[in-house]
């Protein structure tokens, strides 16, 4: 178990989730207190790393895999470092913990071997609803089932001469979301199935204005909305997975499967302390690697020495890789 505590919010990690709770202190901005506990699934992540920060300290930050979170699909990297639930500030004496808890990870990953690549269906359930989004024109809801959109005396003509906005979700085919920067507006918009007219936001009916001048009121209601509708919506990659496992199957059909590609993902050890064999590894009838099991093997193998040359492993993360891997001989 790794933990780390700061005015910010805790971070554990069991070996399966790291668990991030925000904290109490009043400097946490309301997005961390309203999103509230996050547990982040290992094969959620992409990475982790500590970054230095001198004098004031440094920051723990985590990288999930592309399409495993709504909010983070959203946000693009957009949220301020002190809303984004997957950074924590660290106070200058407790760089050690927070090296110690991105090394636990990294090794997790390692030997889980977690690839970095996105996903088709989102790991991370996204925000709970009902969520409420205050705009300059207007507040948006979302019940889980419908979006609803109350326009007040700043909205435009064409916005509030036809009363509240209704919006089913099985209507809904997407949501941009916009942040307001300093004295630059932003923008909450759903878009719909079929073909509309493109509209400036302060005329799309669809539209919520978030005005500039007073972002931190409107980032972290409208965000968490648009996060919470997206995960309720079909993945955005899952339509191109989908055609990619339709078009081998077709193929298989004509020309019969095709062998599995061989793969790099590293063995775990097992509970007896033996390693199971990577995914598409065959083992051949006398109970050993075949010769393509070696050469995969010792690609890996190289793979691993090149990382440690450029820095990317410690001299212990690639020990440990190095024995899981030569126990396969």
């Amino acid at each position: 178990m790794a933990e780390i505590l700061q005015r910010g919010g805790a971070w554990t990690f069991d070996g399966e989730t790291v668990r991030i709770v925000p904290g109490n202190d009043r400097h946490v901005p309301a997005l961390r207190k309203s999103l509230g506990e996050v547990a982040v699934p290992l094969h959620a992540l992409a990475g982790i790393a500590y970054e230095p920060g001198g004098r004031k300290g440094g920051r723990l930050r985590l990288r999930l895999r592309e399409g495993a979170d709504p909010l983070w699909h959203v946000a693009n990297g957009r949220l301020p470092d002190a809303s984004d639930p997957y950074q924590l500030a660290v106070e200058r004496d407790r760089t050690g913990v927070a090296e110690y808890f991105a090394e636990e990870v990294r090794n997790a990953l390692l030997l889980e071997g977690v690839p970095d690549t996105p996903c088709d269906r989102y790991l991370l359930p996204g925000p709970s609803v009902p969520q409420t989004a205050l705009g300059t024109d207007g507040t948006a809801t979302f019940d889980g089932e419908r979006i609803q959109i109350d326009w007040n005396w700043m909205a435009e003509k064409g916005k509030s001469s036809g009363g509240p906005r209704h919006i089913p979700l099985h209507e809904v085919a997407g949501v941009d979301w916009t942040p307001a920067v300093v004295w630059d507006n932003g923008n909450l918009r759903f878009r719909l199935k079929g073909t509309h007219p493109t509209l400036k936001p302060e005329h799309d009916p669809n539209c919520l204005m978030l005005w500039g001048v007073r972002p931190s009121k409107e980032t972290g209601g409208s965000v968490l909305l648009a996060a919470a509708v997206v995960a309720r919506l079909p993945h955005p990659l899952a339509a191109s997975a989908g055609a990619g496992a339709a078009g081998r199957t077709e193929a298989e059909g004509e020309a019969g499967p095709a062998a599995p590609p061989a793969s790099t993902a590293l063995p775990a050890p097992s509970a007896a302390g033996s390693a199971r064999p990577a995914a598409g590894m065959r083992p051949s009838a006398a109970g050993g690697a075949d010769a393509a099991d070696h050469d995969v093997l010792l690609r890996r193998l190289r793979e691993l020495g090149e990382l440690r040359e450029s820095g990317v492993l410690t001299e212990d993360e690639f020990s440990v890789a190095k024995k899981a891997i030569l126990d396969r001989f």
